[in-house]
C-alpha cells in the first residue's frame, strides 16, 4: 500500500538539490571577497562587530582583542612606552584612538557589553576598594602609569555621592583629569575607551565621562548622554574625571 511521503520524496530530493546549488553558487561569487573583508578586519557579516572605532575613512570593525591591543598601543604610546605589535590593525584606528575627532573631544570606539551575570558577591577591602574594582585601578596603573585616583578610601564611604552609588560600595574609581581642557579630555577619552574595550575582563559595569555614558548591559555598548543631576556642574557632568565601577555580585 503506497502513502502519500512515498510520493513526494523525489520532490523533496530535487528541492535539496537546489539549494545545495544555489548555496554553491553564492559561495563561487560571493566567498572571495567575504574571506578577504574578513582577513582586512571589516565586518562584512549581518550582525555588527564586538568594537567600531569611526575613523575619517568611516566604521572599522575590530573584534575585542583588537581594540583591547589597539588601545593598550596607543595609551604606552603616549607615556613613551614600549608599544605591542600592532601590524595588524589599520593605521585609521590607532590615529583616531590617538587623536580623538578632529572637530571635538569625543568618543570614537564603541564596544558591546557583555555583563557577567553569575559573578560572587565580594566585601570591601582595607583599601576601600572591591578585588574586582582593585584589579582594575592595578590594570590602569600598568598601561597609564600612575593616575590622580579618587573616589574611594579606606573604610569606604558613607556620604559625598548619589543614591544608591557604587562608591559606597568600594566598587568605583574616579580618575582626574583636571582642569576640563580639550586636551584633558583627549586624555580622559584614551582611558576611558581603553576602559570599555577590557571591560569584559576586567568586570566593568559603567564608564562615564565628559557628558557621556557607558554600560555593560547595554548589548550595542554605544555611548549614551549623560543625565547628571542637579546642580549638574563640572564634577556631577563628569566633564573632570572618569568614572569607572564594576559589577557587583548578584543583582547588580
Amino acid at each position: 500500500m503506497s502513502t502519500g511521503n512515498d510520493d513526494r520524496s523525489p520532490l523533496r530530493a530535487l528541492l535539496g538539490l537546489v539549494l545545495v546549488a544555489a548555496l554553491i553558487a553564492a559561495l563561487a561569487i560571493y566567498g572571495p571577497g567575504l574571506l578577504r573583508s574578513v582577513r582586512e578586519g571589516d565586518n562584512p557579516l549581518p550582525w555588527p562587530a564586538e568594537c567600531t572605532v569611526e575613523t575619517a575613512d568611516g566604521a572599522i570593525g575590530l573584534d575585542r582583542k583588537q581594540a583591547q591591543l589597539a588601545t593598550t598601543a596607543v595609551a604606552l604610546a603616549d607615556r613613551g612606552a614600549e608599544t605591542p605589535d600592532v601590524s595588524g590593525i589599520d593605521d585609521a584606528v590607532l590615529r583616531r584612538l590617538a587623536e580623538g575627532p578632529p572637530e571635538d573631544a569625543g568618543p570614537s570606539l564603541t564596544c558591546s557589553g557583555t555583563a557577567a551575570g553569575d559573578l560572587p558577591d565580594e566585601q570591601m577591602t582595607a583599601s576601600g576598594l572591591t578585588p574586582r574594582a582593585e584589579q582594575v585601578r592595578a590594570a590602569m596603573t600598568e598601561v597609564f602609569g600612575e593616575l590622580p585616583l579618587g573616589g574611594f578610601t579606606p573604610g569606604g564611604f558613607d556620604y559625598g555621592h548619589g543614591e544608591n552609588s557604587t562608591h559606597y560600595d568600594g566598587r568605583a574609581i574616579d580618575v582626574f583629569f583636571r582642569p576640563a581642557t580639550e586636551d584633558n579630555r583627549r586624555a580622559g577619552w584614551r582611558l576611558a575607551q581603553w576602559l570599555i574595550a577590557h571591560a569584559d575582563e576586567l568586570h566593568v559595569q559603567y564608564v562615564i565621562f565628559d557628558d557621556r555614558i557607558w554600560s555593560a548591559h547595554s548589548f550595542r555598548g554605544q555611548w549614551r548622554n549623560y543625565r547628571a543631576p542637579e546642580p549638574a556642574n563640572e564634577i556631577l557632568r563628569h566633564l573632570d574625571h572618569v568614572h569607572v565601577d564594576v559589577l557587583g555580585g548578584g543583582a547588580t
